[in-house]
């Protein structure tokens, strides 16, 4: 009884045939007619560029850059485009500014 329920028709557990099978659900070049949308440049950290060496918590007007307006947060890497060691010196220098109180630490 368990060797009937395991036997399956078609190629395996993949749907969609072989490697050579193109794929015709989508149009080519992006979602919708017409196709792309729009171009999203890579983000570049602005420090490398820069070439900033030290990231200051008295520099208030930098590390406002790097929080939100409406909460307050630590914005992510994934939005600013800035380099994960350069991230990291942001967020404790954001951290030392909230702390002797340069910076808040939650939204007006």
């Amino acid at each position: 009884m368990a060797d009937e329920a395991r036997t399956t028709s078609g190629p395996g557990p993949r749907s969609g045939g072989g490697p050579g099978r193109e794929r015709s659900e989508r149009p080519a070049g992006g979602s919708g007619p017409g196709g792309r949308k729009f171009f999203r440049r890579k983000k570049v950290c602005k420090f490398c560029v820069e070439r900033i060496d030290d990231i200051n918590y008295k520099d208030v007007r930098l590390l406002g850059q790097f929080v939100s307006p409406e909460s307050g947060k630590i914005t992510p890497r994934r939005l600013t485009g800035v380099c994960s060691p350069h991230q990291r010196e942001v967020t404790n220098a954001i951290k030392q500014a909230r702390n002797i109180a340069l910076l808040p630490y939650a939204a007006r």
